[in-house]
């Protein structure tokens, strides 16, 4: 969560397990593309940096953000991922429109995660204007696909942590 005191792309790289045999899957949706371009890009390039290979990252696209749980439910199911950034961004309009999209998202996304052994990152920017998703994707509140990124990095580890056990 971006805040005045947390900026989004803030993380202490000596707490993040290395991610060289973890493999990736990235949904993304196509709607405000401007947008998620922004949030994939910085959740590539902080998976990389912390050591994921090129190879064991899946990204796929879909229309829109409603899309989202359809193609995290799949990547799951693929066997071929041990973790899901679900990248999305809805703006508020002067229509109802935004909160069933939202409401959707995060009843789909959070039902995946909590069902599956395959833990699915919430990385869906929910803003009331263009302006604040550009800051939260890239702008001065920093990457929300850096923090997904780190974010799947650690529940994987979690995971795995469980099962050692």
């Amino acid at each position: 969560m971006s805040t005045v005191y947390h900026h989004l792309s803030d993380y202490d790289s000596t707490t993040i397990p290395k991610a060289t045999d973890m493999r990736f899957g990235i949904v993304v949706a196509e709607w405000n593309e401007n947008i998620t371009s922004s949030l994939l890009k910085g959740a590539l390039d902080t998976l990389k940096k912390n050591g994921a290979k090129e190879e064991n990252i899946i990204v796929q696209t879909v229309p829109g953000s409603y899309e989202l749980t359809y193609g995290a439910a799949r990547m799951i199911k693929s066997g071929k991922v041990d973790a899901v950034i679900a990248i999305g961004c809805v703006v508020r309009g002067e229509t109802p429109h935004f909160d069933y999209i939202c409401e959707g998202v995060t009843n789909g996304l959070s039902y995946l995660n909590a069902n599956s052994r395959i833990p699915v990152i919430f990385c869906l920017l929910t803003t009331n204007t263009m302006q604040q998703a550009k800051e939260r994707s890239g702008g001065k509140l920093g990457n929300k696909g850096t923090e997904g990124a780190v974010t799947a990095i650690k529940m994987i580890h979690f995971q795995r942590k469980l099962e050692q056990r």
